[in-house]
């Protein structure tokens, strides 16, 4: 009993084709390439019936004449032919691809943080690589030989029947037993293409990890450590491509095995209808080579199974990143500058799959220009109540409202044009200091506003003295810089951003005691009329702050200023003592 086609497949394949179509013209020239390069095949074989029994046995000088000069413009014929679908074809796969990735690419931006927080980097930078290029083998390779070998095994029957109609039929029972092994080899096909996609992403994520992580590694003697899992992450995936090899092999042995039996009959009919004289030895010479013909081809198909399963895991793969949800930008409020008055209320927020609420029913208001700090022990939800104001998480509940309007009316845009942000993870770009100071939307600002900015964060005391200057590259995620450097830029970049409302997220984690005295000259003017979210460590930095919380649990324990949670002798003042108590350590 025969299997169905699966629906998915179908599914995938009709949406991958979305991406073929655009471009019919090319894809013509390509079609007519493969039926041209099939007629000529089957041209060719079928010269050989009058080059065997005229030429070479009956001796008949006219066809000898004219043969030669027949075979010369065949193989020009498939020469351009071939050119033609391998040239266009391949046009067509490049350009699916650059789609695809560029697609792919673009949903990565606009994916919201949640997405991120539950995936690991590996996977991810798989898509954009492996299986990518597994679509694009799927479009060239295997329609080039889907298309063009079905077309000569249909040219080459043509050829069969002319000459002998009755030993294409014992051919034609071949092919129902091949076209069934396909459909079974194609099952075990997709199945490891999917595990050996996965699989790659492991390797991806391993080395990606090292990579980036290479310094821990040296520092804590991880190297055999890093290796295990490297074998680990290898071994799975040499496994599972050493079962897809294993599979083809297979179904390219039992394909030979079945048309050597079917040769040997062929063979047999035909000596049978030689002796009746039914057949001349030229018309066998040139049947036998249109069977022969067809040999290539369906082994081709059979193999090529395997690469169009790996097309259709990896197109899945794709069109699952595709199809996710993209921020929710329903607002309409669209606005250059905001005053900056922000009211937190009674906002809750937890993340899916955590344990608990991580903010719990939290309100503050925050008039424009004023500073708000927000302190607390690690996890007590500083970090995330700052990341709900430009909407990296959407609120479980509760409200957050800028100017009197709700975060949710207000464009992501607009939104986000108006907040700057200099957190504790420092990011910078493989690029320039120019390019990562005036980053983004900020690319259009002079060389005169980048040197105000850097001056103001204190970074033109080193970039001065660099060779290239402001043209210095930074390297991976500013490797090449100190920390301090890293976030003196990051701080330059929200100067130059000059928006109305500032988050700093640990601003000064990365800088020493002096640095820290330094900068806080350029965070004070930073901070100047500006609506500004302080998360700190450090207490000594918010002591100026116009009011201070303190969280615990995701609820507000206290509010105040300095002198008043002092005062207070609570939370605050008992981690006041704590910080105080340990500097002369630090020192």
């Amino acid at each position: 009993m025969s299997r169905r086609i699966d629906p998915q497949v179908k599914i995938v394949y009709a949406r991958l084709w979305r991406y073929v179509t655009p471009h019919k013209l090319i894809g013509f020239v390509a079609v007519a390439g493969m039926a041209a390069t099939a007629v000529v095949e089957a041209g060719l074989v079928a010269l050989l019936a009058p080059l065997t029994d005229e030429a070479l046995v009956g001796k008949e000088l006219e066809t000898a004449r004219w043969i030669p000069y027949a075979f010369m413009a065949i193989f020009i014929a498939r020469g351009l032919s071939g050119f033609a679908t391998e040239a266009s074809l391949g046009w067509i796969g490049r350009q699916v691809i650059s789609d695809l990735r560029r697609q792919v690419f673009g949903k990565y931006l606009t994916l919201p943080t949640r997405f991120f927080d539950r995936q690991t980097a590996g996977p991810l930078l798989s898509r954009m690589t492996y299986n990518v290029e597994m679509v694009a083998e799927s479009v060239t390779s295997v329609v080039t030989i889907a298309v063009r070998d079905v077309l000569t095994v249909i040219a080459a029957f043509a050829v069969m029947l002319w000459y002998s109609p009755k030993l294409t039929v014992f051919v034609a029972i071949l092919f129902p037993i091949v076209a069934y092994l396909v459909r079974l080899l194609g099952i075990a096909f997709r199945r490891y293409s999917s595990r050996i996609q996965d699989s790659v992403g492991d390797v991806t994520q391993v080395t990606e990890e090292v990579v980036r992580g290479n310094r821990v590694v040296k520092a804590f003697g991880g190297y055999d450590y890093e290796r295990e899992r490297l074998d680990d992450a290898d071994t799975r995936n040499r496994r599972q491509n050493l079962k897809l090899i294993r599979v083809r092999s297979l179904g390219g042995a039992v394909t030979q095995i079945v048309f050597g039996f079917g040769i040997a009959l062929v063979i047999y009919m035909a000596a049978r209808e030689t002796l009746k004289d039914a057949l001349t030895a030229g018309q066998f010479i040139a049947f036998f080579s249109a069977m022969l013909l067809m040999l290539q081809p369906v082994r081709r198909i059979t193999n090529v199974n395997a690469t169009l399963q790996r097309g259709v895991a990896g197109a899945d793969s794709l069109f699952a990143i595709l199809d996710e949800e993209d921020e929710r930008d329903r607002g309409r409020v669209a606005i250059d500058r905001v005053r900056g008055d922000v009211s937190f209320r009674d906002v809750r927020f937890s993340y899916r799959g955590g344990n608990g609420s991580v903010l719990d029913g939290v309100s503050i208001d925050v008039g424009a220009g004023q500073t708000l700090a927000i302190v607390g022990r690690s996890g007590s939800g500083k970090t995330t109540l700052a990341s709900l104001l430009p909407r990296f998480y959407e609120l479980d509940a509760g409200d957050i409202l800028i100017d009197g309007t709700s975060i949710r009316d207000y464009s992501l845009a607009s939104l986000r044009n108006n907040i700057a942000l200099v957190s504790q993870d420092v990011v910078l770009f493989n690029d320039t200091i120019a390019n990562n100071l005036a980053y983004g939307q900020l690319r259009g600002r002079s060389m005169d506003e980048l040197r105000d900015a850097a001056d103001a964060a204190h970074i033109l005391d080193f970039v001065d003295g660099l060779p290239d200057g402001f043209d210095t590259m930074v390297g991976d995620r500013g490797v090449l810089l100190s920390g301090g450097q890293r976030q003196r830029i990051a701080i330059g970049r929200a100067l130059l951003k000059n928006a109305p409302i500032l988050i700093l997220d640990e601003a000064t984690s990365s800088l020493d005691t002096q640095a820290e005295r330094r900068i806080q000259s350029a965070l004070s003017a930073l901070m100047k009329d500006r609506t500004t979210l302080v998360i700190a460590h450090r207490l000594s930095t918010v002591e100026r702050a116009d009011e201070i919380i303190v969280l615990d649990a995701g609820r507000i324990v206290e509010s105040g200023t300095h002198g008043e949670l002092l005062g207070q002798d609570g939370e605050y003042a008992a981690l006041h003592r704590m910080q105080f108590s340990d500097e002369p350590q630090d020192e």
